[in-house]
């Protein structure tokens, strides 16, 4: 149950973290998106390394879907375990945009307006999520103890160097569909980007498979 509480608290903490500091950074800087993406990006990386730092130990700090797919598709998790996970994952996601409407009063419920589509940004999604996953999967085996700081480095730049903002979790997309703010993404466009995820992580982790087989 600590591992299950770990995901569903961590992941909650990071949806609060981006969408706290997405409305914060764009209050702040008056209409300026490159003020806003700077505020949001850098909180968002020193929140994860907290995170992972404190609750890796517990649960592995995966807060995201695909990263518990992949170590499920490795043998590290059983399948009742991956369910448990995203169950946590999904709940804490929303309940952490749920979380920032009431601190900053806004309405809890919500749906986003702002458009997130095309090829571009689809094939920026897969890129996205096969780097993170890279990141996690070669620091686990050869740094492990700078997983913290590889995964929360990672990220910030993703948000400046990918044209999707580097969502690379299907939690963290269905949740900000959720809310019509900074970091909002437009429900339709939700499937576009869980797609793409999706289909970063079939590859990934079968090529790693064979890594693991060959080795």
């Amino acid at each position: 149950m600590r591992s299950y509480l770990s995901e569903f608290i961590g992941t909650a903490l990071l949806l609060a973290i981006v969408a706290g500091s997405g409305i914060m950074g764009e209050t702040l800087g008056a209409g300026n998106a490159a003020v806003a993406l700077l505020g949001n990006s850098i909180a968002t990386g020193a929140g994860l390394y907290v995170l992972i730092t404190l609750l890796g130990p517990i649960s592995g700090a995966h807060f995201n879907p695909v990263v518990t797919l992949m170590f499920w598709k490795l043998g590290h998790l059983t399948l009742k375990k991956m369910f448990g996970y995203w169950a946590c994952q999904f709940t804490g996601a929303i309940a952490g945009i749920w979380l920032t409407h009431l601190m900053f009063s806004l309405p809890i419920i919500q749906e986003s307006t702002k458009v997130r589509t095309g090829l571009g940004i689809w094939v920026s999604e897969f890129i996205s999520t096969l780097i993170l996953l890279a990141a996690i999967r070669i620091g686990d085996k050869e740094a492990k103890d700078r997983i913290p700081m590889l995964v929360a480095l990672t990220v910030t730049a993703g948000y400046w160097f990918t044209s999707s903002t580097f969502f690379a979790n299907p939690a963290v997309a269905v949740a900000r569909s959720l809310t019509d703010t900074f970091v909002g993404i437009a429900p339709r466009d939700v499937l576009g980007f869980v797609g793409s995820e999706v289909l970063a992580v079939a590859l990934i982790a079968r090529w790693f498979c064979r890594s693991t087989r060959q080795s």
